[in-house]
């Protein structure tokens, strides 16, 4: 009599119920194979009946998949590789799949490295590659694998590798238009280093949107660090020339607070007589929404690795980079 106590019931419980062999129950449950309806019905009615639950490891290795997708990181747990990260397991999981992550700085190199080796004997079924910005091309590490390989927040040195990146551009674009629809003409823009592609990509977008409005910087861009006190040092040297401003586009969010710092110190009020925007949202991942501060552009981080997890494991696969738009968050600072 076979048993049917929760958690003991086999697969050979179940075809002995429902009157099939053995190999048509696995079949019929990995759906590995076309068998008729009222068969197939009978067999998961059982299934059901009997609350059978499939080895995992065995429907793997029934479907010659392993279930497992592998996550390639380099400072996993950095500000913003972090959403990458969680934004691609998450989808993961919500199809189904194991995440195998490991953290290591393969992509400043070309060797075959250990967390290369564990993939490929692990049989991942994909591989994510994520990395810290595409301020650097990574050597690709396709060749290595026989199975997809999606890069996430890095850009590959291989052109037909599939790659996903935040709209830098597209940001900066963004948050002049929005300051423009404020009805601010007077519009400044303190940054980071220019070295930077992500500056200069910020600053490009700014341009793109105030040109396409008949209009001008405000003043000649300052450069700085990514750092608040960047933001109050440019912030005091454009008040300081006498430029008239009724907006200031700030690289990046701790530069935007830096210029609040000031505007706070000099009795200039936000928004009404400067309206400031930044990028990043660095509010909204580590500051209770409670006590936003900043009008900011989101990039869209765990958004991202959430399409490289889609893509790595879809059909239909296009080769080249894909960028991910960016969303306004709108503060009291605007």
């Amino acid at each position: 009599m076979p048993s049917n106590r929760k958690g003991s019931v086999r697969l050979s419980d179940v075809a002995a119920i429902a009157g099939v062999s053995l190999s048509t129950a696995s079949k019929v449950l990995n759906g590995t194979d076309r068998i008729s309806e009222a068969t197939r019905a009978r067999v998961l009615a059982v299934a059901e009946r009997l609350d059978f639950r499939p080895n995992a490891l065995a429907r793997s290795f029934a479907l010659g998949r392993s279930r497992t997708v592998g996550v390639l990181t380099h400072r996993a747990a950095s500000t913003f590789s972090g959403p990458v990260v969680i934004g691609a397991v998450l989808q993961l999981g919500r199809l189904q799949q194991a995440a195998l992550v490991f953290d290591e700085d393969v992509l400043v190199h070309r060797e075959i490295t250990e967390s290369i080796r564990q993939f490929q004997a692990r049989q991942i079924d994909g591989l994510i590659v994520i990395g810290d910005g595409h301020e650097r091309r990574s050597p690709s590490v396709t060749h290595h694998f026989t199975v997809p390989v999606t890069y996430a927040f890095a850009a590959s040195d291989h052109p037909e590798d599939v790659v996903y990146l935040p709209d830098n551009e597209g940001a900066g674009a963004l948050a002049t238009r929005h300051l423009i629809e404020r009805g601010r003409t007077r519009i400044a823009h303190l940054t980071g280093d220019p070295s930077s592609i992500a500056v200069r990509l910020r600053e490009r977008g700014m341009l793109t949107a105030l040109k396409e409005a008949g209009l001008r910087p405000a003043a000649p861009t300052r450069h700085g660090s990514w750092t608040e006190g960047s933001g109050v040092k440019a912030m005091q040297e454009l008040l300081e020339s006498g430029a008239e401003v009724d907006a200031v586009f700030c690289g990046n969010d701790h530069i935007a607070r830096g210029v609040l710092d000031v505007c706070e110190a000099k009795g200039l009020r936000v928004p009404q007589d400067l309206a400031v925007v930044g990028v990043d949202n660095w509010e909204g991942i580590i500051v209770d929404q409670g006590v936003r501060r900043l009008t900011t552009i989101d990039l869209e981080l765990r958004s991202l690795g959430q399409l490289a997890a889609a893509n790595v494991l879809a059909d239909d696969r296009t080769p080249g980079e894909h960028y991910v738009s960016p969303t306004l968050v709108l503060g009291p600072s605007s």
